[in-house]
C-alpha cells in the first residue's frame, strides 16, 4: 500500500500491470490512493471462476504460478482530466491489455493514419433528411463485415430504435455505412444463430444495405463527438438534428 504521505504526492495516476512471467502489460488503468493495487485484492476475493474476468483470471494465473503481478505507475501528479487522456492512450498502445473498455474517446481520437486524419476532419458533417440510429463500432469489431459488427448486441430502446429509418455504422467519427433495420430483436441466441449466448437487456436487428441513394447522403460524412462520460455507443438523431459542426 501507499502511505498517505506518498498519495499525497501521486495524486492521479495511470498505471500498468505487468505480468512477470513474459513481461507482458495486460491490464491499463488510471486512479488515485491505492487504486493500483485493487486488483490483486478483488482477486483474492473472487472465489467464483466462471465470474472472474480475464484480468482477474491473469491475476490469479500468476499468483497460482508463485509469482507477484508488477504495478507500474507510468504517469502521476496527474489531474483527473489528464489522467484519462494518458489511459486512453496506453490503452491503444497496449492493444493485449484486458481492459472491457476503450480509453477516452478512443472511438473519435484513438490511432488513425495520417490520411485518416486528413479525411475525418476534412469531411463534410453529416445533414440528417432521415431520423437515424447512430451505432459507434470500433476497429477490433471490423474482423467481421460491417453489417455484422453494427447489428449486435446492443444496450438500446428498441421502441425509439424502431422509430429510425436508419441505422448507421460510425467509426472514429465517420459514418462508414446505412443500413434499414427490418426488425430489432432481443439479443438472443435463438435470434441471432451462430452467437455465442444470450445478452439480457440488448438488442440486435435484422435488416439490409440501405438504397445507394440514401446511403450516399451519408457515407464519409462527419458527425459531432460523443460528450464526455457517454459510454453508450447508441445515439438516436431525428430528422434534421445535429448542428453542423464548424
Amino acid at each position: 500500500m501507499f502511505s498517505p504521505e506518498v498519495s499525497e504526492q501521486l495524486k492521479y495516476y495511470v498505471y500498468r500491470l505487468i505480468d512477470p512471467r513474459n513481461g507482458e502489460t495486460f491490464y491499463v488503468g488510471k486512479g488515485r490512493d491505492n487504486r493500483v493495487f485493487a486488483h490483486v485484492n478483488d482477486e483474492l476475493r473472487t472465489d467464483d471462476e466462471d465470474a472472474a474476468t480475464a484480468k482477474l483470471r491473469r491475476i490469479r494465473q500468476v499468483r497460482l504460478a508463485g509469482f507477484e503481478v508488477g504495478h507500474v505507475i507510468h504517469r502521476h501528479g496527474l489531474d483527473e482530466a489528464a489522467a484519462f487522456e494518458v489511459e486512453a492512450a496506453l490503452i491503444d498502445a497496449y492493444p493485449a491489455a484486458t481492459n472491457i473498455a476503450g480509453g477516452l474517446n478512443s472511438d473519435s481520437r484513438g490511432p488513425m493514419h495520417s490520411k485518416e486524419i486528413i479525411e475525418r476532419y476534412e469531411a463534410k458533417p453529416a445533414v440528417f433528411s432521415h431520423s437515424a440510429v447512430l451505432i459507434t463500432i470500433n476497429r477490433s469489431a471490423m474482423d467481421r463485415t460491417t453489417y455484422e459488427a453494427v447489428r449486435y448486441a446492443w444496450k438500446i430502446d428498441p421502441q425509439k430504435a424502431r422509430r429510425c429509418e436508419l441505422v448507421l455504422a460510425v467509426q472514429q467519427g465517420l459514418i462508414i455505412e446505412a443500413f434499414v433495420a427490418d426488425e430489432w430483436l432481443e439479443a438472443t441466441t435463438a435470434n441471432f444463430p451462430g452467437t455465442n449466448e444470450d445478452r439480457p437487456g440488448r438488442w440486435g436487428f435484422v435488416g439490409h444495405l440501405a438504397p445507394e441513394s440514401i446511403a450516399a447522403e451519408y457515407r464519409r460524412r462527419r458527425v459531432p463527438d460523443r460528450k464526455r462520460g457517454q459510454a453508450n455507443p447508441v445515439r438516436y438523431v431525428p430528422k434534421g438534428g445535429f448542428v453542423p459542426i464548424s
